[in-house]
């Protein structure tokens, strides 16, 4: 027997956490081009080459497969708020560079829509809610202190518009439209709690 047909005699090693990197990898992708509605089992294994009974072997349901994903999805999208969090403490001063990181992050095709499917995972599941409050909870963490927790709100909620914008329109909003909403945003009057 040559060495060629040795290779091809030999059995395959099992990889299972590459197989089930493989089949979160092929559901997320799932999620981001087509929602999370049109998460099945057989579309999983046939976009990651896997047995059918794979996608199975690896989640116990098809809920645990999207949730899981739709973890995975946040866990990227938190990587935006990492790049974010410390530009924000200038942003009174020096708003350009918080708005070059949402331009960013808005011109991400995969990123809007992956923040999109957790948006409608969060409305219409309970127990993803809290997933998908994540990112605009945690936004207006970091925004908070430099303007105050009312305008971190507002700047969040213009940011979740500006995303179903991003996603529909499929092209951010400009760099200006950014800044003016942001600059306005941040130094909009609020009614004082003590009056």
């Amino acid at each position: 027997m040559n060495a060629e047909t040795a290779t091809q005699a030999a059995p395959r090693r099992r990889d299972p956490e590459g197989r089930r990197r493989a089949i979160l990898e092929a559901a997320t992708a799932i999620i981001v081009e087509q929602g999370p509605a049109a998460l099945t089992h057989r579309a999983v294994a046939a976009r990651a080459s896997v047995p059918l009974g794979s996608t199975t072997q690896y989640f116990t349901s098809i809920d645990d497969l999207r949730e899981s994903a739709l973890q995975a999805l946040a866990d990227e999208i938190d990587e935006a708020l990492a790049r974010l969090e410390p530009l924000a403490e200038h942003f009174i001063d020096d708003p350009g560079p918080v708005v070059d990181e949402m331009l960013r992050y808005l011109s991400d095709e995969r990123t809007v829509h992956a923040d999109i499917a957790l948006m409608t995972a969060g409305t219409t599941d309970e127990r993803l809610r809290a997933l998908a409050l994540r990112w605009p909870e945690r936004l207006i963490e970091i925004l908070g202190p430099c303007v105050g927790e009312e305008r971190a709100i507002a700047i969040a909620v213009f940011l979740d518009g500006a995303t179903m914008h991003a996603g529909l329109t499929r092209a951010p909003l400009s760099r200006d439209q950014i800044m003016r909403t942001l600059t306005a945003l941040a130094t909009m009057p609020v009614p004082d709690p003590a009056t």
